[in-house]
């Protein structure tokens, strides 16, 4: 049974940093593409982060520059550094594996976390 468990999101002042983590569990991790996604209210989720099982990284262009991806195959965990946040950053942050290629990725799994939210304040 496929896990997903994302920690570390809380309220933050603007300029401020948070770290989140992502614990997957039920399939192979280090033989996944992984990724960051985020919902704001109202608004679709999108993806934020990548990072392929080579540890290639990618990012959108709304957190290129503050945000970066890491991950730890061993203990089965992925990161998420976010600095300079700004309140557009504000939303439910969830992990998941990915299928397709960069530029095209979408979830593997349909059973997501139950997210951490971030708020970062003005």
């Amino acid at each position: 049974q496929v896990q997903l468990v994302e920690s570390g999101g809380g309220l933050v002042q603007a300029g401020g940093s948070l770290r989140l983590s992502c614990v997957a569990s039920g399939f192979v991790c280090s033989d996944s593409a992984m990724g960051w996604f985020r919902q704001a209210p109202g608004k679709k989720r999108e993806l934020v982060a990548t990072i392929t099982r080579a540890r290639s990284t990618g990012y959108s262009d709304s957190v290129k520059g503050r945000f970066f991806i890491s991950r730890d195959n061993v203990k089965r965990t992925v990161w998420l550094e976010m600095n300079s946040l700004e309140p557009e950053d504000t939303a439910v942050y969830f992990c998941n594996a990915l299928v397709g290629v960069a530029g095209a990725y979408t979830a593997e799994w349909s059973a997501w976390g139950q997210g951490t939210q971030v708020t970062v304040s003005s």
